[in-house]
């Protein structure tokens, strides 16, 4: 459920199809997100989780599995 979630607004985002993204996935490498983009899924995922992201731990989400621990570190 929550992985789904997570899908939907990186696929929201970087105008992608959900069944692109694996827990494997490099936002940089394999979806070629920019900054920006990051930001924005960051910002989705707060919103849609209800958590804080700090910056520090933000910087550290490489792949779509890193966003989904820190979902779970966050609640």
């Amino acid at each position: 459920m929550e992985f789904e979630k997570l899908q939907e607004i990186i696929a929201q985002v970087l105008n992608i199809e959900t069944d692109e993204i694996t827990m494997d996935t490099s936002f940089v490498d394999d979806l070629g997100a920019d900054s920006l983009d990051l930001f924005q899924i960051i910002m989705g995922i707060e919103e849609a989780f209800d958590i804080e992201v700090p910056e520090s731990a933000a910087e550290q989400i490489i792949t779509v599995g890193d966003a989904f621990e820190q979902i779970n570190k966050s609640r």
